[in-house]
């Protein structure tokens, strides 16, 4: 428009903008952390700490990290001493894990700035060819599916347990992470689970009327499981 000697307002540059959705010139090249995370999605894997109390008052830190594309969850470990040698153990037990399911695509681990994790920690993924990308301070929502799950762990399991000492915690954890990875429904999954594809639907509606369904129990009726009796 300068150029042809033609002036316009700031306000009016800004509303031809706004009305065909182009950002202003200085944000217009970046990418929004959602569409990171959305085109992204298949290389990305997110680890937290969380703590949990036994009934004797114990604290017990507990790692886990999450695989965005698939849901899948790993349970690194729970501890009382998150120390660097035992914390950088878990990163390379996750590697070997990710090896041993054949997952090769992740590039890239979203964590915090918690101090448990140390130089060691991300020395072990970068030799494995995953980059660290730590969150902005007092920002969660920068690694909001990692958050969402330790939400889901408290209130299916921890809300509804009492933990005697860190081998009943790490026995529960366990029992929880295979009910949610090969059964929980998910809905970011369409209702399927991580690590088991959703059943086709039951179009026949005269074998509605014969189903039989079985309920398995874990860790004392906690958690359920139902399926076809055979």
């Amino acid at each position: 428009m300068a150029g042809l000697a033609i002036k316009i307002a700031p306000s009016t540059a800004w509303e031809i903008l706004r009305i065909n959705h182009i950002e202003p010139a200085p944000r217009r090249d970046q990418q929004t952390w959602a569409a990171f995370l959305r085109s992204q999605a298949h290389a990305i894997l997110a680890a937290d700490f969380f703590e949990t109390r036994t009934v004797t008052g114990t604290r017990l830190f507990v790692l886990a990290v999450i695989e965005h594309v698939t849901r899948r969850i790993h349970i690194l470990g729970a501890t009382a001493h998150p120390t660097a040698d035992w914390t950088s153990q878990q990163a390379r037990n996750l590697v070997m894990d990710l090896q041993d399911a054949g997952t090769t695509a992740v590039k890239y681990l979203i964590r915090d700035r918690d101090s448990k994790y140390t130089t060691a920690f991300d020395t072990v993924l970068t030799d494995s060819g995953i980059a660290t990308i730590t969150t902005g301070i007092r920002m969660p929502r920068m690694n909001a599916i990692m958050e969402r799950w330790i939400r889901t762990c408290r209130t299916e399991l921890l809300d509804r347990t009492l933990i005697h000492n860190q081998s009943h915690l790490l026995r529960a954890l366990r029992e929880y992470e295979t009910f949610y990875n090969q059964h929980r429904p998910h809905r970011a999954l369409h209702a399927a689970a991580p690590q088991r594809p959703r059943p086709e639907s039951i179009t026949n509606l005269g074998a509605l009327e014969h189903l039989s369904i079985r309920r398995h129990d874990r860790l004392g009726g906690i958690l359920h499981e139902y399926h076809h009796a055979a």
